[in-house]
């Protein structure tokens, strides 16, 4: 019975105390660093009165005997005893509210003698006196250890678009506690929004648990994770550890101020890490030029070229601007336009990584070749040049800032092109017309040899050679109702004899041949001849001259022919197939007739026998 009312008294004390004025401040003992700030926060509950309590801080310093030492209060401006009235009064000292019955005080710049044992004092409002008033905790005031210094800076000068930033700094610390270190590297800018009080960027830093991490402002991440942006901790002489900020492509937006800052971290013994002390290093100023300000791009020659047919043309595409050859990577292409104007083709490139590839332009047929002669300077040789390469050239150049191989599908930071440049060829003139003929005696009929004749006249100077292409238009679909089918077709190539007398057949299905008859005759025969044959057919010349070193060209000189409409009548053994086939059918139609009408007749008859029969 008598332990029954003993717990029973012990839960009421409990109950009671809970209702009991607490006054709370962090575990100790606390190790802050001399030179930087302390926050003590010291908070009140379990009180009666005003939601708003008052707090009174006292020193008890190691040695002075127990003395108690007014620091600061919020309800007595003569609070402070003398050593603390002057910090006081210029704001060093002070007590800041997080609430009304939350407030720290604060010491912005700790002294070797501010070490001591802490009191937050919360004088009474309550009906009774009841709980504890005051708390204490004991603050160690430890040596300003902490060095920053740098081993690399900027120099001033401006630097291009793409250039690679390396930055380095030391730290060391030299404590008997346990103490961390972190390192941030960042950069202050007067561009754009950032003037408006923004103007600080954290960029990367190594955290107090050797965690790295990008900065939150900016691309700075994803330039991280694509490996634009790294730091390094490195050990240095002296027990100094070097800390390395590598940028492998500067943009415009990096411009700015570059600094290094070191903060030294203790763990408190709640666990939580505590900021004690604090260094930035300046490293200088940095200003990034645009490419688009600094790169140029010309073609040599300049102006207008003319060249005979065959004569070698060499074009140079001359880069300058770029900043370091090996930090960034180009593409560099050779364009063409039409003398007219049109479409523009690509006639060649070197890739990033040097690979030399050739366009869909007619320009490669005469042979040629480009190359990098030296850094920022692209050569394209044609060996032979003709008319098809008339036209305007000029290069284009694409840079990779910063990137040595880029992928596929990376974009370029910045393209830029050349003027033009005209080149056009001295070609002597030349008339050419073309001819078809279909001799139509015999009779053309179905399965029989159908030939066909191109006749060309040339009129030029010099030697030439004709290529003949022959052409066949099916005759087209005829619905029903007599109107043309909508499956009309076009003109499609039959055969070629090219200048060389290469024979090359296209026929999908007939048997065909060309050749040369004599020196402007040309011929197409068409063995065996079906349905599908029939049709309009012509020819198209095409005149190739030769140039002073011997070589053939097109000249773009070509004519077409009329077209001639080749129609197949049927053999005499299909028309005696005709009646013979309708004379059988007929034959086969009386016959069954005659049967059914036979074999009815007959099965009436045989039912009316076995009908009498049964009577």
């Amino acid at each position: 019975m008598a332990s029954w009312w003993i717990t029973f008294i012990a839960l009421l004390w409990e109950l009671q105390c809970c209702l009991c004025r607490e006054v709370t401040l962090p575990a100790g003992p606390l190790y802050r660093v001399a030179g930087f700030s302390l926050s003590l926060p010291c908070a009140v509950s379990g009180y009666e009165g005003p939601r708003t309590q008052d707090f009174e801080w006292y020193l008890y310093r190691e040695d002075a005997e127990g003395r108690q030492i007014g620091v600061v209060s919020t309800r007595d401006a003569g609070f402070p005893y003398a050593p603390f009235q002057s910090r006081v009064q210029a704001g060093e000292v002070r007590v800041e509210r997080d609430s009304g019955d939350k407030a720290r005080l604060i010491i912005q710049r700790l002294r070797a003698d501010d070490q001591g044992r802490y009191e937050c004092y919360t004088p009474s409002t309550d009906t009774r006196f009841q709980g504890n008033y005051s708390s204490s905790v004991v603050v160690k005031v430890i040596p300003d250890t902490l060095l920053i210094t740098h081993t690399r800076i900027l120099s001033g000068q401006p630097v291009i678009e793409g250039t690679e930033l390396q930055l380095t700094c030391a730290t060391s610390v030299q404590s008997d506690q346990h103490t961390h270190v972190s390192v941030t590297f960042g950069v202050r800018s007067s561009r754009g929004a950032e003037s408006l009080g923004h103007n600080l960027r954290e960029i990367i830093a190594i955290d107090r648990e050797l965690r790295v991490t990008p900065g939150h402002s900016g691309a700075y991440g994803k330039r991280y994770r694509d490996g634009e942006i790294a730091v390094e901790k490195r050990k240095g002489d002296g027990g100094r550890d070097l800390y390395v900020l590598k940028m492998s492509a500067l943009a415009p937006e990096d411009s700015g101020s570059y600094f290094c800052e070191a903060a030294q971290w203790i763990r408190d013994p709640d666990g939580k890490w505590e900021r004690i002390a604090q260094r930035t290093m300046e490293l200088g100023n940095l200003t990034v030029q645009p490419l688009a300000d600094t790169l140029t791009v010309h073609s040599v020659p300049v102006g207008d070229v003319s060249l005979q047919p065959g004569a070698p043309l060499t074009l140079t595409c001359q880069v300058s601007g770029v900043g370091a050859w090996n930090r960034s990577a180009l593409l560099v292409q050779w364009m063409r336009r039409g003398p007219a104007g049109g479409v523009e083709v690509e006639v060649a490139r070197v890739s990033p990584d040097g690979v030399v590839a050739w366009g869909d332009d007619v320009s490669r047929a005469g042979g040629g070749s480009m190359e990098k002669e030296a850094d920022g300077r692209f050569s394209l040789r044609l060996f032979s040049v003709y008319p098809a390469d008339a036209g305007l050239y000029r290069c284009a150049v694409s840079v990779y800032a910063g990137r040595k191989t880029p992928g596929p599908t990376s974009p370029a930071t910045i393209t830029q092109r050349s003027d033009w440049v005209t080149v056009s060829l001295k070609t002597k003139e030349v008339r050419v017309s073309a001819s078809v003929d279909l001799p139509r005696r015999p009779l053309l009929k179905r399965g029989s040899t159908v030939t066909l004749f191109c006749n060309v006249s040339v009129q030029t100077t010099g030697a030439s050679q004709v290529e003949v292409q022959w052409l066949h238009k099916p005759d087209d679909p005829v619905k029903k109702d007599g109107t043309l089918s909508e499956e009309s077709t076009g003109s499609r190539l039959l055969a070629t004899l090219t200048y060389d007398g290469l024979t090359r057949i296209y026929s999908n299905g007939s048997d065909l041949s060309v050749d040369r008859m004599s020196e402007r005759s040309y011929r197409l025969r068409i063995f065996s001849a079906v349905e599908e044959d029939k049709g309009h057919y012509q020819c198209r010349a095409e005149v190739w001259s030769q140039d002073p070193r011997g070589g053939w060209y097109n000249t773009g000189a070509k004519a077409e022919s009329v077209t001639v409409q080749l129609y197949l009548y049927a053999r005499v053994a299909d028309l005696l197939l005709l009646p013979l086939v309708i004379g059988v059918s007929s034959a086969l139609f009386v016959g069954i007739l005659i049967i059914a009408t036979v074999t009815c007749c007959f099965m009436n008859r045989l039912a009316r026998q076995r009908s009498r029969i049964r009577k």
